[in-house]
């Protein structure tokens, strides 16, 4: 129904002057918006000033916060503050009302030239420039249904509303045909691109210490992991022959003095001479600091196909808007 209205025009959806890229999601649960957000900031930040604005989802916070060497992830929320401390030179910042939050930016004395909306798809008091819609090659939202049955946060035709859809989280070997096969699934309109991304993970743990996971195989790992679907990482280190134990907990969980008490406990218990905590890159701006010998392994998006025509839509797309604004 609200939907509804924000389609015929009875509630309101503001477009703002300063050229703004939506991405979101369909579902809950895991797409791989942070990757592709700092993708995005990857692809842009030489050339333009960009602000990255997030509701800050689980923060123990209110309002409009801009991150600074004040905040934590409790403050501002995990992937904002992954976002904050990996990309210095960007604005990261949270509110509920990205309205709001798109107004003080444009308030601020040395403004953003682009702004990154991070999972508002479903925020339709904002009317982005370029709608970035994921969904997961695993659980494609043509296959799915609206919670409590699946796990859709809206109808699947809500899809419309994206110029681009990026299949996320595919097998670097997927083919061509596989690759039509989806494409007709998705049965994309005449304004929407539809494009293939893979996640590749860092073959460099960080934290603690910098090491290779190549060095790992006499290691017993702890994996700890607080994200909506480990599988992809777990099936990765089982690639890789690695020995590990895995303490699984919810999406974006606060991890309390118990939690820390259990996966102490834990790996103590690991009966190698040579092992390890490692976590997600997520994960380990909330827990750092509070376990020894903490590492853990990033990751990022990559285009399987047709990254210079991505590039070139995004690109062009800012300095069009840049220029009518």
């Amino acid at each position: 129904m609200r939907n509804y209205l924000y389609d015929v025009g009875l509630l309101k959806s503001t477009h703002f002057k300063t050229p703004t890229i939506v991405v979101g999601n369909l579902s809950v649960g895991g797409t791989g918006k942070t990757p592709q957000i700092e993708y995005l900031i990857d692809l842009l930040k030489n050339n333009y000033k960009i602000a990255v604005l997030s509701r800050g989802y689980k923060r123990k916070s209110k309002g409009f916060i801009i991150a600074d060497e004040s905040v934590t992830a409790e403050i501002i929320g995990d992937e904002p503050f992954q976002i904050y401390l990996k990309y210095p030179e960007v604005i990261v910042c949270v509110d509920v009302n990205r309205s709001n939050g798109i107004t003080k930016l444009e308030q601020l004395k040395n403004p953003p030239e682009v702004i990154l909306l991070d999972d508002a798809f479903q925020h339709r008091k904002v009317r982005g420039g370029l709608n970035i819609l994921l969904t997961t090659f695993a659980n494609l939202y043509v296959n799915d249904t609206m919670l409590p049955t699946g796990n859709l946060r809206e109808k699947a035709s809500g899809a419309t509303r994206a110029q681009v859809i990026i299949v996320t989280k595919c097998s670097a070997a997927i083919s061509e045909n596989e690759q039509s096969e989806i494409i007709k699934k998705l049965h994309p309109k005449k304004h929407q691109q539809v494009f293939f991304t893979a996640i590749t993970y860092d073959s460099q743990l960080k934290g603690a210490s910098t090491m290779d996971l190549s060095d790992l195989t006499d290691f017993e790992i702890l994996l700890v992991t607080g994200i909506a679907n480990p599988i992809p990482l777990t099936t990765y280190l089982k690639s890789k022959k690695l020995n590990f134990k895995h303490l699984k907990y919810p999406d974006h969980h606060h991890f309390n003095i118990n939690d820390i008490g259990e996966i102490n406990s834990v790996y103590e218990a690991l009966s190698a001479t040579n092992k390890i905590i490692l976590t997600t890159e997520k994960d380990y701006v909330r827990i750092f600091g509070k376990l020894k010998n903490l590492h853990y392994i990033s990751i990022k998006t990559t285009f399987i196909t047709h990254k210079k025509e991505f590039g070139n839509l995004i690109k062009n797309y800012v300095e069009q808007s840049s220029r009518n604004s």
